[in-house]
Order: structure tokens, then C-alpha cells, then sequence
């Protein structure tokens, strides 16, 4: 989840990969996908998906934006093959009639850090000494994207959903796949991680079996790292042009070029 110049970034870093990956080229002519994973061969994971859906009593549903559906990189395709009760909905918003779940009404939680104006949080800290709740809702996108999701969904979720976040801090640079063994795409900021990361933490605190839960998650997830950072490189600074406030000349400024990774 990222700033709008984040999310600009990233979205030349996307360009970036798919010049240096030709393998992971979104034309399936060029790559053989596996059918069950649905990921490119070169990166199956089939060898480490549990034999059977993971079942848990707490129902999780992801609100997918339609621009993360196509990513590569996207973590909810495999998270609801792992999970029995994982369901994802398209979506910019949540609302009546996209969920017959969520328009019951059920005890629920949604995750995302609090912002400005924004109904209160708990930690997860917290949600532990709470009864667990019926469902759990994610929100699959940039930053910015995300942040819009979660605003636009609040109205419908008020009432009968709690906001719970995983602490992040704006202030801090986020890291990138060649930083962490659980990081697939450059983070905006510390402490953001990626769907898969976020539920299995979840689902650690509220499931009776969480733990284990979560660390065979936390396990898929850094299988998945480990066979992307295999076809990823760092690569040398790379000049940038930046216009002077006030003048017409420009200064070449030198910036790290980090590649994307979810």
C-alpha cells in the first residue's frame, strides 16, 4: 500500500521487471503457467501449498482491487488456495449486495492503520483479550488504493466491524525483496507487509490453532520470496532530472533504483 508517488514508482519499477524478466512476461505464450498454482512455472508452488485447504472458523474475505488482480506479484490468489474459508470479491468498495456474508452483518474486523478522521483502532495485541470475531476483512491494493478502499467502505462497515491495525510508521523508508525474506514489492513505509503477512498474523491471534496457522503462511510466503528473488538483480544508481523550483535548468540528481518485488 503506497503514496500516489509511491505508487507512480512502482509502477515504473513494474516496467523495469518486465524488461529484465522476459520469463515472467504477462503474455502466456512466453511463460507456461501452472494450472493448479496459477503461478509461472519457473516460480510454482505447488511443492509447498498444504495438501488440503487450511480450515479455520474465522471466514476472511478480500476486497481485491481490479488493478492487483492481473499483478503478478499479488499474494491473495494463493492465500485463498490455503485457506478454506478465503474468499476474494473484486472491488473498489465494499457495499450491500457484493457480500451476502458482510450483509448479514456479522462480528467482523477490517485491517488498516489508523488515519486522521478515521473510526478507532486496536492493535492486535488487543484483539487478543477480545472475542474473536466472525469475519475477517482484508484490503488487497496499493497504498493509496487501499486507503481509498477503506475510506469508501466505511460507511458500509460501521456498525458491526471493528478497524484493527498492524502497526506502520510513516516516517520510516519501506523495504524491498532484497531487505526481508517476507517482502515481495518495495514497501512504502516500516512495518507495511503484504496481504498474505497481514491475515496469517490476524488469524495467529483470533483462530484456536493460529499459530500454526500463521506459521504455515508465514512459511508459504517466504517460499514465494525465495524463487522470486532468484530471477531479481540490484541494479547500479541511475541519474534522475529534477527541475529547479524557480529556474529553467535542471540538476541531475542520482537515486537508488530499487526493483519492485507485492
Amino acid at each position: 500500500m503506497e503514496t500516489e508517488e509511491d505508487d507512480l514508482n512502482n509502477n515504473n519499477l513494474d516496467l523495469d521487471l518486465d524488461h529484465d524478466l522476459l520469463s515472467f512476461s504477462t503474455t502466456s505464450r512466453r511463460r507456461p503457467i501452472c494450472p493448479n498454482c496459477s503461478r509461472p512455472s519457473p516460480v510454482c508452488l505447488c511443492h509447498a501449498l498444504p495438501a488440503q485447504p487450511i480450515p479455520t472458523t474465522t471466514q476472511i474475505i478480500v476486497l481485491h482491487h481490479p488493478h492487483e488482480v492481473q499483478h503478478k506479484l499479488s499474494t491473495t490468489p494463493i492465500l485463498t488456495k490455503c485457506l478454506s474459508n478465503a474468499t476474494a470479491v473484486v472491488g473498489r468498495r465494499l457495499r450491500h449486495g457484493l457480500s451476502p456474508l458482510l450483509d448479514q452483518s456479522p462480528p467482523a474486523i477490517y485491517l488498516f492503520p489508523s488515519t486522521p478522521n478515521s473510526s478507532p483502532a486496536i492493535t492486535l495485541s488487543q484483539l487478543r483479550h477480545r472475542r474473536p470475531p466472525s469475519v475477517l476483512i482484508a484490503f488487497d491494493a496499493t497504498w493509496k488504493h487501499a486507503r481509498e478502499m477503506v475510506r469508501a467502505s466505511e460507511d458500509f462497515l460501521w456498525g458491526f466491524a471493528q478497524r484493527v491495525c498492524l502497526e506502520v510508521d510513516e516516517s520510516v523508508k519501506g523495504g524491498t525483496i532484497f531487505d526481508s525474506e517476507l517482502i515481495l514489492r518495495k514497501e512504502p513505509f516500516g512495518g507495511c507487509v503484504t496481504t498474505m503477512e497481514a491475515v496469517a498474523r490476524t488469524l495467529g491471534v483470533i483462530e484456536p490453532n493460529g499459530p500454526d496457522i500463521e506459521d504455515r503462511l508465514v512459511g508459504l510466503l517466504r517460499e514465494m520470496v525465495r524463487l522470486q528473488a532468484g530471477y531479481l538483480r540490484p541494479v547500479m544508481p541511475r541519474p534522475k532530472l529534477v527541475k529547479k523550483k524557480g529556474k529553467g535548468e535542471k540538476v541531475v540528481v542520482v537515486e537508488e533504483d530499487e526493483r519492485e518485488s507485492s
